[in-house]
């Protein structure tokens, strides 16, 4: 189910599917470096302005699902206009800055994003561009990205399923919230 907050500011309504954190393990394949399953955090918030706030932490897991090393992180800031227009700035941990422009999907939570500008620092690796794919599957947020570089043209590069995160204040209040149950649990359901 999805919850718009009270406080989340009108222009945002549309994207309120994105709002929480979220866990879960993707793959990362691209040339030039090793192919890797990966565990990755998100967290999607607001503070009543006209904008959500984006954090992402991805590390290379191994065989038994252990972390085994960062991958990358980055932030960002993401809007959406009247027009269902969206558009993201975000930096990331290796020197690169990018500028994401696209459309919310009609009738669906699905975001087409593509670069519009890139800016990188002296020590980031080779990057000309991406698109992305985010979308609401399931009460699961799935994403896949794409990139290029000046020698590798545009190809999927990583992917996630990710799940939301309940913390113990949520279970709280969704305790509170559950009215009275019968005592087998069974009943519940008849």
């Amino acid at each position: 189910m999805i919850e718009i907050p009270s406080d989340l500011h009108r222009d945002l309504v549309p994207l309120a599917w994105l709002l929480g954190n979220w866990a879960g393990a993707g793959v990362t394949d691209f040339p030039g470096s090793a192919k890797a399953n990966f565990g990755q955090e998100v967290s999607f918030s607001h503070d009543g302005r006209d904008f959500l706030e984006y954090h992402s932490h991805s590390w290379v897991l191994d065989a038994d699902g252990n972390k085994v090393q960062p991958l990358e992180s980055e932030s960002g800031f993401w809007r959406i206009d009247k027009d269902r227009k969206v558009e993201v700035v975000m930096v990331r941990d290796d020197g690169v800055v990018e500028v994401w422009y696209g459309e919310l999907a009609d009738q669906k939570p699905q975001i087409d994003l593509a670069t519009d500008a890139v800016a990188r620092t002296a020590a980031s690796g080779p990057y000309s561009g991406g698109k992305r794919l985010y979308g609401y599957v399931k009460g699961d947020l799935m994403w896949v990205g794409e990139k290029q570089t000046p020698e590798v043209p545009l190809r999927p590069y990583m992917s996630g399923q990710l799940k939301k995160v309940v913390s113990p204040e949520d279970v709280a209040e969704m305790a509170r919230n559950l009215g009275d149950l019968p005592d087998d649990g069974i009943a519940f359901f008849k």
